[in-house]
């Protein structure tokens, strides 16, 4: 990286102003450095001090704030309470605004206040009931961010209800493999939604995955099955409902991530969880009482789930646009909604800086912007700040299993476009190089304890996954994460991708071998790999297959074959950029396919 130079360097009035800054007041701290030293050495204090500076509320105190009594790998943060995480999303006056939202580019921006949030999400838990869902069974969300995905979702939790999460651009397939997973009862869908002028039919996608029971929004005339219920007779009348209290490690949510094999890592998210995505809102995005947070996203992607936590917890108003965020309809949305926290991922600002969209709008009110899903690109960021009159982008990153992220950016210091300035206040992480010693460029390791770091997984073996066989250092307990980072003269830290097969393709996780399974049952498929090749000056990744055919070479239609068969199996938004013929694959003595080798060859052409 050339240019290490600040882009922005906070205002001392800025500072004084921070969440961070109030908060270094209270615990006596000089320097943003000694904050965060003194929460990573005094972790329960951190997160103690958090949580009741976040107004985290308990129908049971905590017996131990941290409890390590089956050891760090399975660490118990609130032993012995009983909570709804949900009750700490109103605290907020009942009349300030939960939720802003504009249903279609030229329509006129609508709100919910706090108080009919609230009641919606009672009437969705006395609809569950009436269906006869008991706490503990699981339901599923597929569907657009809408102001009636977050009231379900909360409403969900608010009965005790496990919510599955799955992205509404899934194939019926991926839709399938998530719902049986889960061991779903109930499906919430749409019947269809405009999509950059495209009609999507979404409740056709969930009937073609089986035969789940369906809650449907109208917004057509579409023909319900008829065991399935149109949204406006699910929904109770009934607007109040008890919060059932439960240990904070019952689950919540179920998220998925791909890993390295088949089938997605089904993520159970819990009480605790959305305490550190209110905690990253509150210190690293300097989430205030009344600000307005915007991040185009889906609850089946974890940033969904983060944005309803981080916002409400931290009594701001989520900004929710229902079209996509590419054209000036979107910026004006932005601009008449006076966003403070804009969230993006990289290639939804190489767009804009493509078509220039955005550049003749006021978007002042924007005190930050946040990017997360992909490697940035330093010229891309840099134009993103000077949408805003130069506010800084809190570079973010994470993971579903992490429910934040361990490293990021904050106001008070100085923002270089591209790069993280600190972990995660509350974390740690080492750099092990490739000879598992401590380095400035490698593979990241979290050190836990870290609220919101998972502890179980649906269908893996969470020890396997992400301790087993980890390096030893100074007899510390370490957590595998798979991020390649680099650590700058500076001090700051530059990301470079992941270091195991899992492939970012547009902000969405897939593994290498799902891909391969499904192009492998093309007929002129031997074997083949696929491999995330990044574009040179960062952005996301591009899909390569290196493919060993059956006879001497490709076919001409290679590339529109495999194009046809990811798009329809597994997702429509992923694009086979290359085809590549081999002879054979490279293989390790264990007969692994080297995909990291593939990954350098390709990244050089």
């Amino acid at each position: 990286m050339n240019n290490i130079k600040p882009k922005y360097i906070p205002k001392k009035s800025t500072i004084n102003k921070s969440n961070i800054f109030a908060s270094m007041k209270l615990l006596r701290h000089s320097s943003y450095g000694d904050f965060y030293e003194w929460s990573r050495k005094n972790k329960k204090d951190f997160w103690e001090h958090t949580c009741k500076t976040l107004n985290v509320k308990f129908s049971k105190g905590p017996e131990e704030f941290l409890n390590l009594s089956d050891g760090i790998e399975e660490a118990h943060w609130l032993y012995g309470a009983q909570m709804n995480i949900v009750e700490s999303c109103f605290n907020s006056r009942a009349d300030q605004k939960a939720i802003i939202f504009q249903t279609a580019p030229d329509s006129k921006p609508e709100s919910l206040s706090y108080k009919a949030l609230y009641k919606l999400c009672c009437k969705v838990a006395n609809g569950l009931k009436k269906q006869g869902l008991n706490p503990g069974d699981a339901i599923a969300i597929d569907m657009p961010m809408t102001a009636e995905a977050v009231a379900i979702y909360l409403g969900s939790i608010i009965a005790g209800i496990q919510v599955v999460t799955v992205a509404d651009s899934f194939s019926p397939a991926e839709i399938k493999t998530r719902l049986d997973i889960a061991k779903v009862k109930l499906v919430f869908t749409v019947d269809s939604y405009l999509r950059s002028g495209k009609n999507i039919y979404l409740y056709k996608k969930v009937k073609d995955a089986g035969s789940y029971p369906c809650i449907v929004i109208q917004n057509s005339a579409q023909k319900l099955e008829q065991k399935d219920k149109a949204w406006k007779e699910f929904l109770s009348k009934s607007d109040s409902y008890p919060y059932y209290y439960t240990d904070p490690e019952d689950t919540i949510t179920i998220l998925f991530s791909s890993g390295t094999t088949g089938n997605p890592k089904a993520i159970p998210w819990n009480h605790t969880t959305p305490i550190k995505s209110a905690s990253d809102g509150f210190y690293h995005h300097d989430i205030q009482e009344g600000d307005v947070v915007c991040w185009p996203t889906n609850l089946g992607w974890m940033m969904g789930p983060w944005l309803v936590f981080a916002t409400l917890i931290n009594k701001g108003t989520i900004a929710l646009y229902y079209d996509a965020p590419l054209d000036k309809h979107f910026g004006k949305f932005i601009q008449n909604a006076k966003v403070n926290m804009l969230g993006v991922v990289p290639s939804l600002v190489r767009a804009w800086k493509s078509s220039q969209c955005m550049e003749e709008l006021d978007w002042t009110s924007i005190k930050c912007f946040s990017s997360t899903g992909e490697c940035s690109n330093p010229e891309d960021m840099s134009y993103l700040m000077d949408l805003a009159g130069n506010k800084p982008v809190i570079e973010y990153c994470g993971g579903t299993e992490t429910g934040g992220g361990y490293i990021t950016g904050t106001v008070v210091q100085p923002a270089i476009p591209g790069t993280f300035s600190t972990p995660a206040l509350g974390g740690e992480f080492i750099i092990l190089d490739e000879n598992d010693k401590p380095g400035t460029m490698g593979e990241v390791y979290l050190k836990p304890p870290i609220m919101g770091l998972s502890i179980k997984l649906l269908n893996r073996d969470h020890h396997e996954v992400y301790y087993k066989d980890t390096p030893k250092i100074k007899n510390l307990t370490l957590r595998r994460h798979g991020d390649q980072i680099e650590q700058l003269p500076n001090g700051y830290f530059k990301a470079h991708g992941r270091m195991d097969d899992a492939m970012n393709l547009g902000g969405i996780k897939v593994s290498s071998t799902q891909i391969e399974e499904t192009v492998n049952t093309l007929d002129f498929v031997k074997e083949s790999a696929a491999i995330g090749v990044p574009p040179k000056g960062g952005g996301p990744d591009r899909l390569v297959l290196c493919i060993v055919p059956n006879g001497d070479s490709l076919p001409e239609d290679a590339l529109q074959q495999t194009r046809d068969i990811v798009r329809s199996q597994i997702n429509p938004l992923f694009k086979v950029a290359e085809c590549h013929c081999y002879s054979s694959l490279p293989r390790t003595a264990s007969n692994k396919v080297m995909r990291r080798k593939l990954r350098q060859e390709l990244s050089e052409r």
